[in-house]
């Protein structure tokens, strides 16, 4: 089926431009930061915490570069799919009068996304260097249930949010 959606490039605005200077810095913060520290780890390192925040699963200090280069994909690959808001899903039919609106608020969305993701991958590269060099940070408190929450919150306050951008 072809996408005869308008294809209009989407201005920039100030939060626009935040954040995407919060996801750049927050990148650049991780590569640096496992850098830095990568030396001073033991080989072995905790990989994987269960919900109480407790190392269960173990692996070489190399898994650690991972988490910077998935965190680096995956803001590339939104950031690249932004650029592109004619192809994302939408819940009205797109056209020359509404197109603006709607490709703002979903480049919005999906920029937001991108950016709760980097603070994410940086919260974990962080706990997972503190856990390697025993200090004691706890995970349970507050990660997992933030984390869950955002995930069933933000999609029902965006839909809510959509309908009332469409109404008009």
């Amino acid at each position: 089926m072809r996408n005869t959606r308008p294809r209009i490039k989407v201005p920039f605005e100030g939060i626009d431009i935040f954040l995407e200077l919060v996801s750049i810095t927050l990148l650049l913060l991780i590569w640096i930061y496992v850098f830095i520290e990568y030396n001073n780890l033991p080989e072995t390192i905790a990989s994987h915490f269960n919900a109480k925040g407790e190392a269960d699963g173990y692996s070489n200090k190399l898994y650690l570069w991972f988490i910077p280069v998935l965190a680096t994909t995956l803001y590339v690959g939104l950031f690249v799919l932004n650029k592109y808001p004619h192809v994302h899903n939408y819940i009205v039919n797109i056209t020359e009068e509404n197109a603006l609106k709607n490709y703002r608020f979903s480049t919005r969305v999906v920029r937001v996304v991108n950016t709760l993701t980097v603070i994410m991958f940086a919260y974990i590269i962080y706990y997972i260097v503190q856990s390697a060099k025993d200090n004691e940070i706890h995970l349970s408190n507050w990660f997992v249930p933030v984390v869950v929450g955002f995930s069933l919150l933000l999609p029902i306050v965006i839909l809510l949010y959509y309908k009332k951008l469409n109404k008009s």
